[in-house]
């Protein structure tokens, strides 16, 4: 995975080449500064002694405009930056959601998510050249807020143009009519990527996330690279990128072509998970723990119990 790779899945970059196929968006404005410093709100902070004055930034223009590009679209948006979504931060809004009305829900959501750090702060984390990084214009992208099923949300890893494995996106669930039609769910997957995407996106490698709506149309959602960036879901990028056991996911049935692309779903309740975003909930120190990821903090733990058990 290359940096050029990362740049083309921008939803900027997309967008125009496939605005018929997807979900409503505005533009608003992507800087913005107060017109004076007296436009800026004051807010005293004080105890017995001492009193000092902070000023709070106020974008009043930036505010209007995104609130504008907000009522445009129905008055609820879907916010993300130019890859990622706040998706790890719904639970920290009041609504438990990334419906945001106004830009205080924007920036609550943003703020909180690790998703949009990473946009900001590594957005070519897993790329292996050594060109330097791009210079950044950062784009706050507002779509038309739809109730999506998220039983009826899919991923696709097209590699040379193509289609080489589609996965259930909420694969951490259970839905009974993925099992029952994934045959036909994945022939209609294909027949969508063939007359809308193939040959036609920036790249040769990439992924795409897609819905199907309850008529059977499948929408596209949006482009991600091909790359450990990308969650695999529940396939794993050593296949993806070798291309071995993918062919033995193909369905017992006849009715798909042996160049299918191998299809993946939660096939019974038995394997249903917690949502991988819950960890996002706890401190970073408790993570770290469970999952041993930080030694460091693993042996400080060991040797505090260690000496609890000394002292009883």
């Amino acid at each position: 995975m290359k940096k050029e790779h990362v740049l083309h899945c921008q939803f900027s970059a997309w967008y125009p080449l496939f605005r018929s196929l997807t979900i409503k968006r505005e533009d608003p404005p992507t800087h913005s500064q107060p017109d004076s410093d007296d436009e800026a709100e004051e807010i005293q902070w004080s105890d017995d002694e001492n009193t000092a004055t902070l000023t709070a930034p106020e974008f009043p223009e930036f505010t209007t405009k995104v609130q504008e590009a907000i009522n445009s679209l129905g008055g609820s948006v879907f916010p993300k930056l130019n890859w990622s979504a706040p998706r790890d931060a719904y639970w920290i809004a009041m609504n438990s959601s990334l419906k945001c009305r106004t830009l205080s829900d924007i920036f609550l959501l943003f703020k909180s998510s690790d998703f949009i750090t990473r946009d900001f702060t590594q957005p070519f984390i897993h790329c292996t050249d050594d060109t330097p990084d791009p210079c950044m214009e950062y784009e706050l992208v507002l779509r038309k807020w739809c109730e999506l099923i998220p039983g009826a949300e899919f991923r696709c890893f097209v590699k040379e143009n193509k289609l080489i494995g589609i996965s259930q996106r909420d694969y951490t669930q259970y839905y009974d009519h993925i099992s029952k039609q994934k045959e036909e769910i994945c022939r209609c997957i294909q027949d969508f990527f063939k007359k809308y995407i193939q040959y036609k996106f920036l790249d040769e490698d990439f992924v795409f996330d897609v819905y199907q709506d309850s008529r059977g149309k499948v929408w596209l959602i949006d482009f991600n690279p091909f790359g450990e960036v990308t969650d695999s879901l529940l396939f794993t990028w050593e296949e993806l990128i070798s291309g071995k056991n993918l062919k033995a996911d193909i369905s017992e049935g006849d009715a798909l072509e042996q160049d299918s692309p191998a299809f993946r779903c939660t096939n019974s309740e038995v394997t249903v998970q917690p949502s991988p975003y819950l960890s996002y909930r706890l401190p970073k120190d408790f993570v770290d723990l469970s999952t041993g990821e930080d030694a460091h903090k693993l042996i400080d733990f060991l040797k505090l119990k260690r000496n609890q058990q000394e002292d009883d």
